[in-house]
């Protein structure tokens, strides 16, 4: 099966889901993360402090303590990770 192929068909596939002619075979969900509680809370670091660490800017740490935007990928997964265990930071920000 070639490249395009395969991205015909998963493209089709996602028309038949959002179509409800099937179901997905999967899905990944991430509660978003409470920013602003994770930094402050439970790290304790100003909001450059965790920008510098997490590797964004101040004003994207604004927009994700706001809720204007939602953390998403790396980062999503990331939070969940520090909010988990928060040595985690210690770790990212020792580098």
């Amino acid at each position: 099966m070639t490249l395009f192929s395969e991205l015909e068909t998963s493209l089709e596939e996602a028309v038949d889901i959002h179509q409800g002619k099937m179901q997905a075979t999967r899905s990944t969900r991430y509660e978003v993360a409470d920013v602003k509680a994770i930094r402050k809370q439970l790290l304790k670091v100003t909001q450059a402090e965790f920008a510098k660490t997490m590797g964004v800017s101040i004003d994207t740490v604004k927009s994700w303590e706001s809720r204007r935007r939602n953390p998403a990928g790396l980062a999503a997964k990331v939070l969940a990770a520090i909010q988990a265990d928060p040595a985690i930071y210690s770790a990212l920000a020792s580098q």
